[in-house]
């Protein structure tokens, strides 16, 4: 295939805080310049600085600045980018945006349109992956006609199964059943809450795996057909959905099962044709069977602890990519280590609700190995209109009782006073029992 190369030389970063200010770093080291986009209440940010160039481009809300789009094509414009950088959440995988910029000639670095509307249905999604040899969990061929219909479909697929409405969404409607014998009343419980939550009553099955680890592969892809994997992640320690803690490799899985899954995901990103950073998603039973369940077309807030473990830049292949350039081989990929992240976020510790507010006082930890994320400085007011991300701090060592042993040391060396920050919770997953022997699923925190 002939090379399609065109030089970038001034990319817009649409996003804020700390993801903005990570790009605008790997973008000066490529010696290009960065234009840095930000609402009023962002206007004082001190990382805008670091930019080539800062335009406010609307008001507190996301909806008038971070994803109002006629605003980000003008500044593009306005500042002659040549690419456009989305980095995670806002408009990363808005598949209008995308559109928009092809007919502007902006580059946008990420994937194609076509690729992120397979993508961003989870039915289509799941058929298409299904057809690229990836292991899907099983389930009910579409709706339940009827509790019986619920029966048989229940002993093909074997117990536990879990009856979901089709509409549902926070848990509601949602039922696992792990005999016969309670299947009618399950159906008929799921249904009720469906019709009185969602005011439609249609019921699917899946089957449900207990305590799962939720495991992901971070691929990247040129424009030419070549796909690699950064390794995998495992991101088990969450809440209510809510990444808070993530590892890689993943100790959980077995050395062929590793191989298994990062060849899966290698051959399905081709299948799919896909371009740029993506990554995909799976739950793992504890019989090392695993089980694809979306990919993410985009950087992952994670991305760190896959780069700590290749030394690989994600967001300097992701612009390379888009520049038309090659992949380096997968050989040339050597992982060593453990890496683990820690999201600090400004929230109640042990309830996790929102603490904005202004920083009091603000020291990050130091040394060997030991990176921190973040666009926050002592004095920085976080303000209430977005998530409540300070930074990710995020270790590195030899072994993964070593990266433990770091990252514990390192949150006691990181002073957050005036808001409420989740570093006691941090501290307490590091000396947790559980943790320490890898037993996490992603349930555990729940109950």
């Amino acid at each position: 295939m002939e090379e399609k190369k065109r030089e970038i030389k001034r990319i817009l970063i649409a996003n804020r805080g700390e993801i903005s200010l990570r790009a605008i770093r790997t973008i000066r080291e490529l010696g290009k310049q960065s234009i840095a986009v930000h609402s009023t209440a962002d206007k004082d940010a001190h990382y805008l600085d670091l930019a080539d160039a800062k335009v406010c481009i609307g008001g507190d809300k996301s909806s008038e600045s971070y994803l109002n789009i006629p605003a980000i094509i003008s500044a593009a414009e306005l500042f002659e980018a040549d690419a456009i950088f989305p980095g995670y959440g806002f408009l990363s995988e808005n598949q209008n945006f995308v559109e928009i910029l092809e007919a502007h000639g902006i580059e946008f670095i990420g994937p194609g349109v076509e690729v992120m509307k397979l993508m961003s249905d989870k039915s289509k999604a799941k058929d298409v992956m299904k057809r690229a040899g990836m292991p899907v969990i099983p389930g009910s061929d579409g709706v339940l006609r009827d509790y019986e219909h619920a029966k048989q479909e229940a002993r093909e697929i074997g117990y536990p199964v879990i009856l979901k409405a089709a509409s549902g969404g926070g848990g509601r409607g949602m039922r696992v059943v792990y005999k016969e014998e309670d299947i009618i009343n399950a159906y008929l419980a799921a249904e009720s809450e469906a019709v009185s939550a969602f005011g439609d009553g249609t019921i699917y099955m899946e089957k449900f795996i207990d305590k799962p680890k939720h495991i992901e592969v971070q691929i990247l892809a040129d424009k030419y057909g070549n796909v690699i994997h950064i390794g995998e992640r495992d991101c088990s320690v969450q809440r209510r959905h809510q990444k808070l803690i993530e590892e890689s490799p993943a100790l959980a899985l077995h050395k062929e099962t590793r191989e298994r899954l990062l060849n899966t995901a290698v051959e399905a990103a081709k299948f799919i044709q896909y371009e740029g950073a993506g990554t995909f998603e799976f739950l793992l039973d504890e019989n090392q069977n695993f089980y694809f369940m979306e990919m993410n077309t985009r950087l992952q807030v994670e991305h760190p602890v896959s780069e700590m473990v290749s030394g690989v830049d994600i967001v300097e292949l992701m612009i390379r990519i888009a520049e038309g350039e090659k992949l380096p081989p997968q050989e040339s990929i050597q992982f060593r280590g453990h890496a683990i992240e820690c999201r600090i976020t400004a929230e109640d510790p042990e309830k996790f609700f929102p603490s904005p507010g202004k920083i009091k006082h603000y020291i990050v930890p130091g040394g060997q190995f030991v990176r921190v994320d973040s666009h926050a400085y002592e004095g920085y007011s976080i303000p209430m209109h977005y998530d409540s991300m300070i930074g990710k701090l995020i270790v590195w060592g030899e072994t993964r009782e070593k990266a433990i042993s770091r990252m514990n040391r390192a949150l006691n060396e990181f002073t957050i006073e005036g808001v409420r920050s989740v570093i006691p919770f941090h501290q307490k997953m590091m000396k947790n029992i559980d943790f320490i022997a890898n037993k996490i699923h992603t349930k555990y925190l729940e109950q």
